[in-house]
């Protein structure tokens, strides 16, 4: 039986950018936009907020965009300040090197196994998927999931306990699936 784990945000994650005014690298998202017209031209900016001393910065989304190339409903939900437009922009990889910000996921997501009852089976087979792109160490996933250190689940793929068709070491942002031998 195939078990399925989520990995799903809780909040916006951090933004990370130099802040010009104290220097602190970190900036937080509330969902805030600015939208300027120039005759039949828009800029548009996703305002994030400096977690050290409260400055705003804007984040660059549409640069001297005509009216006709954007899309209304986007449009309706910048000015409707939009949390989930926001979560997409941030996790748009054109809108992060335009910026050249970086996110910090760190507190930001949770896994959701569907609870507890596969941790007695002697063989379990997941699938996690990824609601959104969180890039997040799938040792660390395992460990959580099953209720192990990070260590024996290290130790359990040594010994080839533990196979996924994935590398298991670094990080993953996308759904893998991994079988665990007990």
């Amino acid at each position: 039986m195939l078990n399925s784990w989520v990995v799903m945000p809780t909040c916006l994650p951090l933004v990370l950018r130099r802040c010009h005014t104290c220097a602190s690298e970190r900036f937080r998202a509330n969902g805030k936009f600015r939208v300027n017209a120039h005759h039949k031209l828009l800029d548009a900016w996703l305002l994030v907020l400096c977690t050290a001393c409260g400055d705003t910065a804007k984040l660059s989304v549409l640069e001297r965009a005509h009216v006709r190339s954007v899309r209304p409903e986007m449009l309706d939900r910048m000015h409707d300040n939009d949390r989930g437009l926001a979560a997409e922009l941030l996790h748009d990889p054109v809108v992060q090197r335009r910026n050249r910000i970086a996110l910090d996921w760190d507190n930001a997501w949770r896994l959701d196994t569907g609870g507890s009852d596969h941790l007695d089976l002697e063989v379990i087979d997941v699938l996690v998927r990824f609601a959104a792109r969180i890039p997040v160490r799938p040792v660390r996933l395992i460990a959580e999931g099953c209720g192990l250190s990070r260590g024996e689940v290290e130790r359990l793929i040594a010994e080839g306990k533990l196979v996924s068709a994935v590398r298991l070491s670094g990080r993953l942002s996308g759904d893998f699936t991994f079988t665990l031998k007990r």
